[in-house]
């Protein structure tokens, strides 16, 4: 049973993931945003590298076409090194991956792609719910799947050597993709650690557990059609261990009238191990489960969060941002997420009226906004 109220968020690729391209599964993708700089070291690297790749039989005709402008991204080192590990609480993770907007937009999305999430449950066992709500947090319902190259952003990485080995296995089997002709050089993109398509596979994990669910003759994770993803993310769980006919888990109450001071609880089973094969994160798989609850027409979580180490519930957070946004300092939002920009705006309100700048929220601060 679970029942902390704080985790190690280790989900980064769901909020550094770029808008990809609209249209045909033929079309090409739009520009990445992140630019390639010139730097001859890197250059000297890719060379050296090719050799490595031929003996791990990737084909010269691969190489060549490739690595054909295959680029340096600084951007990539800059947001490799600011994924430092860091601890969000359990209720504003909710609150980004299971918002009630989030929640609608889930619905219809899931709506929409019953029939071939019925299918997909019908062969691997793994309930549509479940694969959804991967979908959903992966990649926002397919609206986010990112534009960087994955040759030239694991490239980069590799290059740089904090993870160099790592990368370099998601650089030759990101090549082995192309090899395989699953896809093209200019369609190979996505986050810019390489994660890609709907369910932001790495190239590894793509080759791995990708299917061809379509028939076509292509593991097509990057098409507007999502069928070849959900179909391999639900091929990935059942690999993992998923026990069909049984739940994630469920939240669990105290039985008593006072609420959980620490916030929900959970029991959990086999099936979220699985989940967590798949992003090993408490906080992630309670998120994927939760979610998966609601999209199937669940309710909100039971259990009330107490109030944060301010004193500030949810609800007292979201009037802050209401109020700061009101009078003219932006928070970004009203979600009850106090992130980098609603501190910016509690800062800036504390000096317009002559306070310590601390970018700490207060009852007390919201008290003077009300």
């Amino acid at each position: 049973m679970i029942t902390r109220r704080h985790f190690i968020a280790l989900t980064g690729a769901t909020a550094l993931q770029a808008c990809s391209a609209s249209g045909g599964s033929t079309a090409p993708v739009a520009r990445s945003s992140m630019r390639a700089v010139p730097n001859a070291a890197f250059d000297a690297w890719v060379e050296r590298f090719k050799s490595r790749a031929s003996s791990s039989g990737i084909s010269d005709a691969t190489l060549r076409a490739g690595l054909r402008g295959v680029g340096f991204l600084p951007d990539v080192i800059d947001r490799d090194r600011n994924q430092t590990e860091f601890k969000r609480s359990f209720e504003d993770y909710l609150a980004i991956v299971a918002s009630e907007e989030k929640v609608k937009a889930g619905r219809a999305a899931f709506a929409r792609e019953r029939s071939r999430l019925n299918a997909i449950e019908a062969k691997y066992g793994v309930p549509a719910n479940v694969v959804a709500a991967i979908w959903g947090v992966e990649s926002n319902f397919g609206t986010r799947r990112g534009d960087i190259p994955v040759i030239s952003a694991t490239a980069t990485l590799a290059f740089d050597g904090r993870r160099g080995a790592f990368f370099e296995k998601q650089l030759i089997a990101a090549l082995k993709i192309l090899q395989t002709g699953d896809t093209t050089p200019d369609r190979l993109v996505g986050s810019w650690a390489g994660a890609m398509g709907h369910t932001q596979f790495i190239p590894t994990s793509y080759q791995l557990f990708a299917v061809d669910f379509t028939g076509d003759g292509r593991r097509d994770i990057w098409s507007d059609d999502p069928s070849d993803a959900l179909a391999s993310t639900a091929a990935y769980l059942a690999r993992s261990g998923w026990q069909r006919s049984q739940p994630w888990g469920r939240e669990v109450t105290s039985g008593g009238l006072q609420p959980d001071p620490g916030g929900p609880r959970f029991a959990v089973g086999q099936n979220f191990k699985a989940i967590k094969r798949y992003n090993n994160s408490d906080n992630y798989a309670l998120g994927v489960g939760h979610l998966s609850d609601r999209l199937a027409g669940g309710g909100p979580l039971k259990t009330p969060f107490g109030p944060d180490k301010f004193g500030l519930t949810i609800n007292d957070r979201k009037r802050l941002q209401q109020r700061l946004t009101a009078r003219g300092f932006d928070t970004g939002g009203a979600d009850g997420v106090l992130g980098p920009k609603s501190q910016a705006a509690i800062g800036a309100f504390q000096r317009s009226i002559g306070l310590e700048v601390t970018g700490n929220p207060s009852p007390a601060l919201l008290a003077r906004l009300e």
